[in-house]
């Protein structure tokens, strides 16, 4: 598919480009849960996670890390700390999902699907062929491609082009729609089908032919940024967005509130020892979230304007609200009773640990 072509500045014959990246967050700057976690769940950079499929001892850590190529300040890091043979079905992926209403441009299950194109770049302590997979939810279908890294330890540009499925619909709602899976390592068992063109998928075509094995040594590193999803058969250069438009398409999916001590929320008296809190969010979440919370329930302050007293809270919890995504009430449940039913007052947290937040949840 040819990019169309527009007079440019100076007379330059530039493509048309637009928005083109279908990833968020591919240049990995925005990490609103913290910069290392060691847990196979989103713990840093947003919208990038680890998963592994029937380990038992593989342990990693992943990070947003400063080492990154030209032009990119950040980049995500996976570190083995324990290392795991892969056998059988064993897997390690780096995981991203994108909603499907954002691609209906691709005209999947129609004769005007589109090819598309993902460039990015990699690093790894682990030279070898690695496997791209591209999983589509609503059909269960998939596809693959292979990339080499060449030199260990050294960043190294790549583009996959994988053709148009003219087969599997993307239903136009906020499911997902495409999941791309990096993987880092594969047993035998998940490669052994071919996956080069679209099909339904299976446990054997999910990472054919991945050969570099990460998760077999300790302390193996692999990194990646600069990742871009586009329609077309050509790799454009990366469509770098500012970082607040990049956090708010994040925060769609997840909302991260930062700790500061001065920051308060206010908290309605709902009597039987509660007091209830209703969340605004700076942008309409993707579905009804739900409560994050890390380090937090120890450090909660509150107060009652009335009474002009504090409040101790024993924890919390997230009670049902109406169908919106943003109707959602969190419960204080309050040891002292310190708001009255139907009076307000306020709660705080400090930065103690360090870490410590309170978010709420829509992921794919």
């Amino acid at each position: 598919m040819a990019l169309s072509k527009v007079q440019g500045i100076g007379g330059q014959v530039t493509p048309n480009l637009g928005r083109r990246n279908l990833i968020v967050n591919g240049a990995m700057q925005v990490a609103q849960r913290g910069t290392s976690a060691t847990t196979f769940a989103y713990g840093t950079v947003d919208r990038f996670k680890p998963t592994e499929g029937s380990t038992s001892s593989l342990a990693v850590t992943q990070t947003q890390d400063t080492n990154a190529p030209s032009g990119f300040s950040n980049s995500y890091k996976i570190t083995v700390t324990t290392a795991e043979t892969m056998s059988g079905s064993k897997q390690l992926a780096v995981f991203h999902a994108m909603e499907a209403q954002n691609l209906q441009q691709l005209g999947y299950g129609t004769s005007d699907a589109k090819s598309i194109t993902c460039s990015f770049w990699v690093k790894s302590s682990v030279t070898g062929v690695y496997c791209l997979s591209l999983y589509e939810n609503d059909d269960n279908r998939n596809i693959g491609a292979t990339y080499t890294i060449n030199s260990a330890n050294t960043w190294e540009y790549k583009t996959i082009t994988f053709p148009p499925d003219t087969v599997g619909v993307i239903n136009n709602d906020n499911g997902g729609g495409l999941e791309t899976y990096f993987f880092l390592s594969v047993g035998p068992d998940r490669k052994s089908a071919d996956n080069t063109s679209w099909a339904t998928w299976s446990a054997a075509r999910f990472g054919y032919g991945q050969v570099a094995d990460v998760a077999g040594t300790t302390n193996a590193t692999w990194q990646i940024t600069g990742v871009q999803l586009e329609v077309g058969d050509t790799a454009t250069p990366f469509e770098h967005r500012s970082y607040g438009e990049e956090l708010s398409l994040c925060q769609r999916y997840t909302f991260i509130y930062q700790p500061q001590y001065y920051q308060a929320f206010p908290i309605f008296g709902a009597g039987s020892n509660t007091a209830k809190w209703f969340p605004t969010f700076p942008v309409g979440m993707r579905t009804k979230p739900t409560l994050i919370t890390k380090d937090v329930s120890s450090t909660i302050q509150g107060f009652n304007y009335v009474s002009g007293s504090a409040i101790a809270f024993q924890g919390f919890t997230l009670s049902e609200g109406g169908d919106l995504a943003s109707n959602v009430i969190v419960t204080f449940d309050n040891t002292n009773n310190g708001i009255a039913n139907g009076v307000f007052g306020h709660w705080r947290w400090i930065a103690t640990p360090t870490g410590s937040y309170v978010g709420f949840d829509a992921e794919l």
